[in-house]
């Protein structure tokens, strides 16, 4: 099933996420769905309130469908180390068409539970590094507009207003 994505504006967005603690068949096809509805919106990482759903659960796919073995499942997780710096371009599924350079670390730790509730410790580089922080921050209520200048972001928020009172968001 592809849920449609919350665009920017919605509260689901702006709170942290509720912490998993039922691992089951359910939660199996929920994360199926998650990634489904990622590929169906071009994106390489999707978090749960992204699609309306307060869960504290990611995935990631850096590779969009190229490498199997690139898929990621990150739940509850937790960034416990990060290590240097990198600025990129980067965007959002829940605020479509706006870029914007943020500065993240260049590699970092993530302990986190898998789609069986077992604890695991993953570190990423480069766009899996930076997909893990941007991921993690949608769980804890947090978009990457937050990461810039006060001035773009408010530059944004009112291009939002803009299209919202044009019924375009």
């Amino acid at each position: 099933m592809i849920y449609p994505i919350v665009k920017y504006g919605d509260s689901v967005l702006d709170k942290p996420a509720a912490t998993v603690t039922v691992f089951d068949e359910e939660l199996k096809k929920f994360i199926e769905d998650m990634f489904e509805s990622m590929y169906a919106a071009h994106g390489v990482g999707l978090a749960a309130p992204q699609i309306g759903v307060s869960k504290q659960i990611a995935v990631i796919d850096c590779s969009f469908k190229e490498d199997p073995a690139a898929k990621m499942v990150i739940i509850n997780p937790e960034i416990v180390k990060k290590e240097g710096r990198q600025t990129h371009s980067e965007g959002c599924l829940s605020l479509p068409d706006f870029r914007e350079n943020v500065t993240r670390a260049m590699k970092c730790t993530v302990r986190a539970q898998d789609a069986k509730g077992t604890w695991f410790e993953a570190e990423g580089e480069e766009l899996l590094a930076r997909a893990m922080q941007h991921e993690t921050d949608h769980l804890n209520g947090k978009l990457f507009i937050s990461h810039v200048s006060a001035l773009k972001r408010d530059l944004i928020k009112r291009k939002i207003k803009k299209l919202q009172k044009l019924g375009e968001w």
